[in-house]
């Protein structure tokens, strides 16, 4: 049988201790002690029945498995889990937290200097070598807002994994180096030293991780606030209170290099397809259409009403498009 993965990202195979337990048909397991070639890294992988939940334990990885339909690998795993298991009924799903975020490992970046560690290609390296590893199969790879770019960038350092893209209001990145003017460069890079080598920076996210500041900001982004529930403000905050995050916040916020999307999305070999919200306030929907111009977006399609993460705020249009698409090019696969 033809198996597909899909891959939702939030790092590498697991060795070491092993706990699970059971909740009616939901076979939780947490693993700790894990290796990566892309240093080391940790990561949530979700497939179909049992799904994982990742720790905080160093170098840990926590995965779900169901052993038959294709393989999807998505990007964290909270944030997706209106997704993971109506999608799990005939995939095997994997929600994988990037190393530094969710509960995964919060390796300190003044160890590996400013912007050295937290990057897209680190990043693209975790989901490649997780693939390799542990769902040692092809994948696609569905991915929202700044997740977009490490999908990209997944695909196109080991193009034979990734089957395909789904890119969901992928983020512009805005606030890159080159899209600052010229004049205001040298005070938004003394402003990025300050945050990460004072205390005014742990100041900041002590105002920014509270329950009240993150609906705040969720409900900036999401276009049914309604939707922004106890439940959800929780999920986003907590990983924020690892030990760690902090420190992973304020380098990755102070990244202003790195790839755009538009530099990207030439190199793909994979089929991409872009959906958007079309009331997204951090990304503009106007701006966004410009990447369905490139010869690899075989689709941009708009997603009424709905802001900047649609997979939570709109699963009943995000679902079908996923599954259209991986049937589909599963299908022209299989027919090659």
């Amino acid at each position: 049988m033809a198996t597909t993965s899909i891959i939702r990202i939030r790092s590498p195979p697991p060795t070491g201790l092993i706990h699970h337990h059971h909740h009616h048909d939901v076979q939780i397991l947490r693993s700790s002690s894990l290796s990566s070639s892309a240093n080391q890294q940790q990561l949530i992988l979700r497939r179909r029945r049992p799904i994982i939940n990742s720790l905080s334990n160093p170098n840990s990885i926590n995965h779900t498995q169901q052993l038959e339909d294709h393989p999807l690998v998505v990007q964290t795993s909270d944030h997706w889990r209106k997704n993971i298991l109506p999608l799990a009924k005939s995939h095997r799903v994997y929600a994988i937290d990037l190393i530094g975020y969710g509960y995964s490992d919060k390796p300190d970046p003044c160890n590996f200097g400013a912007n050295s560690f937290y990057t897209f290609e680190t990043w693209g390296a975790q989901i490649n070598d997780f693939s390799t590893h542990v769902i040692k199969d092809e994948a696609f790879f569905i991915c929202n807002s700044i997740g977009g770019l490490v999908g990209l960038q997944a695909s196109i350092l080991q193009p034979q994994i990734c089957k395909g893209l789904v890119l969901l209001n992928i983020s512009l990145r805005m606030l890159h180096i080159t899209k600052q003017p010229w004049f205001g460069r040298p005070f938004i890079k003394s402003f990025q030293s300050l945050l990460r080598n004072t205390v005014l920076g742990k100041y900041f996210f002590k105002t920014v991780a509270t329950p009240e500041a993150v609906r705040n900001i969720l409900c900036q982004c999401y276009h049914d606030t309604s939707q922004v529930t106890d439940e959800l403000v929780e999920k986003i905050l907590l990983p924020g209170l690892e030990p760690g995050a902090v420190d992973v916040f304020l380098d990755f916020i102070c990244y202003s290099a790195g790839p755009l999307p538009e530099e990207l999305l030439p190199l793909v070999k994979c089929p991409v397809l872009i959906g958007w919200g079309d009331k997204d306030p951090w990304e503009p929907i106007d701006l966004g259409r410009a990447y369905g111009n490139f010869d690899t977006v075989e689709e941009f399609v708009v997603l009424p009403n709905t802001g900047h993460c649609p997979q939570d705020e709109a699963p009943h249009l995000v679902n079908p498009l996923i599954e259209s698409f991986v049937a589909r090019h599963t299908t022209e696969s299989a027919a090659v």
